[in-house]
Order: C-alpha cells, then sequence, then structure tokens
C-alpha cells in the first residue's frame, strides 16, 4: 500500500467504526495540539467528511507551531471550512469566532519530555486546561472532550483488569509523575467546571497507540521500534523483551475518541485500549525486523529507566465504551503493515 491508499484506507476505517456523525455536520470543532498524532487524523476526518459528504464541518487547528501546521496541512490550507490558529495553550486563548466542539489533545508525553521538560508538560496539562475551559464559558459549547491516559491509574497491583471507576497510587515526588499527576488533575478541572459552570465534558484514557503520524524514536517501545525499521537499522532492545503491552491502531483510537465525543455521557471517563493482542516486546521487536530485509534484533541494557513507568502491565477494561458501539477493527499484524508503509513512503 501506498500512502494514499493508506490514509483512505484509515479514514474509511474511522467512518465505519463511527457511524452516524451528522450530529457534527454544520459545526465548529477546535482540536488542540492539532499536528499530534491522533489530534491530527481527528482534523483529517473531518475534513474526509467534508469532501465526501459537503459535511459543512469548519475545522479549526490550534497548533504552537505554524510552519510544521502549513506543512502537516497544506492540502485544507484553501478551504474555507479549515483553519490554522497559532495559540500556545498556556496563554489565553483568542478566538473570537463561534465554536461548538473541543478536542483538548494539546500536550506532551514522551519519556523524553518527561525528563526534560517537566514543567511544560504541568503547564499543558493544567495551565492549558484552565484556558480551554475558561474559553468554553465565552460560548454556547456543545461538548469537549479530554485527551487523558491510563496512566492516571497509577499502580494497582490486585488488579488484573482496570476499569473506569479504579483508581490506584502514584508517587508525587517521582519525576516522571508530572504526567500522569497533571492529566489527574486536568481531569478534576473539566469535573469542576462541569459541576461549577455546567460546562459539558468527557474524558478518554488512552494507552499505547501508534500508526501513521507517530513520533519515532521518541523513547516508547514502539516508537523506537519503529524508528529502526523505516531507517533500516537493526531493532534495538533495552531489556529482555519479556514485558508485554497492548497497542492499539490509531484508527481504532480515533473512532474511539469520536464515539465518545458523539455519543458518551457527560462528565464521564472511558478507556480506550486494544486488549484483543496483547504482544511481548521480543515478539513485536521480531515481527518488524522481518518486514525488511537484513534487520535483525540486538540486546542492550538501559541503565536510565526515568522517563519510564515501572508498574506491571494491567489491562484495561473496555467495556464501557464497547456499550457505546465501539470495538477494534484493525489487527496488530496490519496495523504495522500500514504504518511503517506509510514512513517508507514520505509519511511523517
Amino acid at each position: 500500500m501506498d500512502k494514499t491508499e493508506i490514509f483512505i484506507k484509515d479514514m474509511e476505517c474511522i467512518e465505519k467504526s463511527v457511524g452516524d456523525c451528522t450530529k457534527v455536520y454544520g459545526k465548529s470543532v477546535m482540536i488542540t495540539g492539532a499536528t499530534g498524532m491522533l489530534a491530527h487524523y481527528c482534523v483529517c476526518f473531518f475534513m474526509y467528511l467534508n469532501k465526501k459528504y459537503n459535511a459543512d464541518i469548519k475545522v479549526i487547528a490550534l497548533v504552537k507551531n505554524n510552519k510544521k501546521a502549513e506543512e502537516m496541512f497544506r492540502s485544507y490550507l484553501d478551504s474555507e471550512m479549515f483553519e490554522i490558529l497559532v495559540q500556545d495553550i498556556s496563554k489565553s486563548i483568542d478566538y473570537g469566532e463561534k465554536v461548538d466542539f473541543i478536542i483538548h489533545a494539546a500536550g506532551y508525553s514522551s519519556p523524553y519530555h518527561i525528563k526534560n521538560n517537566p514543567v511544560g508538560i504541568i503547564e499543558a496539562n493544567i495551565v492549558g486546561t484552565i484556558n480551554i475551559l475558561n474559553f468554553a464559558m465565552k460560548g454556547n459549547i456543545s461538548n469537549i472532550l479530554y485527551t487523558s491516559t491510563r496512566e492516571i491509574y497509577g499502580e494497582l497491583k490486585e488488579k488484573e483488569t482496570i476499569n473506569e471507576g479504579d483508581m490506584g497510587v502514584l508517587d508525587p515526588l517521582d519525576m516522571r509523575s508530572c504526567y500522569p499527576e497533571s492529566k489527574r488533575m486536568g481531569e478534576q478541572i473539566f469535573e469542576s467546571f462541569y459541576r461549577q459552570y455546567n460546562i459539558p465534558f468527557k474524558v478518554v484514557r488512552i494507552a499505547h497507540v501508534y500508526g501513521p503520524g507517530m513520533a519515532i524514536c521518541d523513547g516508547r517501545v514502539m516508537s523506537d521500534f519503529i524508528g529502526d525499521v523505516v531507517n533500516g537499522r537493526n531493532i534495538v532492545l533495552k531489556s529482555d523483551g519479556l514485558a508485554d503491552r497492548a497497542f492499539c491502531y490509531l484508527t481504532d483510537a480515533v473512532a474511539a475518541m469520536i464515539i465518545v465525543l458523539l455519543k458518551g455521557n457527560n462528565g464521564e471517563a472511558y478507556n480506550i485500549s486494544n486488549e484483543e493482542e496483547p504482544v511481548i516486546i521480543r515478539e513485536l521487536a521480531g515481527k518488524l525486523a522481518k518486514m525488511l530485509p537484513n534487520i535483525s534484533l540486538e540486546y542492550i541494557e538501559n541503565k536510565d529507566k526515568s522517563g519510564y513507568c515501572a508498574y506491571k502491565r494491567t489491562g484495561l477494561g473496555t467495556d464501557k465504551l464497547r456499550k457505546l458501539g465501539w470495538k477494534p477493527m484493525i489487527s496488530l499484524d496490519d496495523g504495522l503493515v500500514r504504518t511503517v508503509s506509510s514512513f517508507q513512503m514520505g509519511g511523517k
């Protein structure tokens, strides 16, 4: 598959999974952090609906880096239904037109930023969230979707599956807690604005998403492995590779986000995860190594684990999300092929 074919298949997959999107037709949607992987595909999906159905959806892509945004969204720049809003999320939101829906996805999450920019993470998740909600109070917002993380659950030693009502322990003096603690606080900020000012919202707690447009070589397992394959390097394992993960392909995650935005209950959280194909890290590396000739596995001990979560992985329960009509549609093997192919054909 080439890049265009992958993109079309991905958009069709989201559409099939979401189903009826007419609630957003003729409305405006602001998407923060729009150059991020998940937010980027949200932008693309709404613009896809505009092209296919003349849906009249106005998309406002809030970004920090205008040059990056113009390059990423160059095919939409001439559309009157698309607008780039250059805005630091930690500053007051300056936008004068009506917004009906907001997908708040701005922020940093990689081990690199956890180690090198913890204050920036906190500002985006706390100050940025307050700014979004203060902006929402100025108009008649239909709904806001907040992208949170599975990491807010902390450590739950006795649980095999984590559901939305469970909550574990986080050490506030652990250096990497800047991310999950500030995401937890972000959820509470939404809850407080909802109770005090009646600003509607939904939360999605997302786990291990990968796909076209993902950042590569940012310190996360899938990111580093994909980066190795795309660059023709041997895949480097920095552990024994026996830990397991469950990865969710991008289209399944974006479909879940939009389903929750349009069909979820206000003031509630929904887990997004694909637990149908858990895989040990060594097996994942082997699958990717087989995609290109002359790539093998290397083992290098990583002594600095300060940016990584040390908790034993616990599965995320998605029954609540499935009751809204969602189920994962892309297998791990298919998702890996789509992701690697998108980079080989010039994906970013």
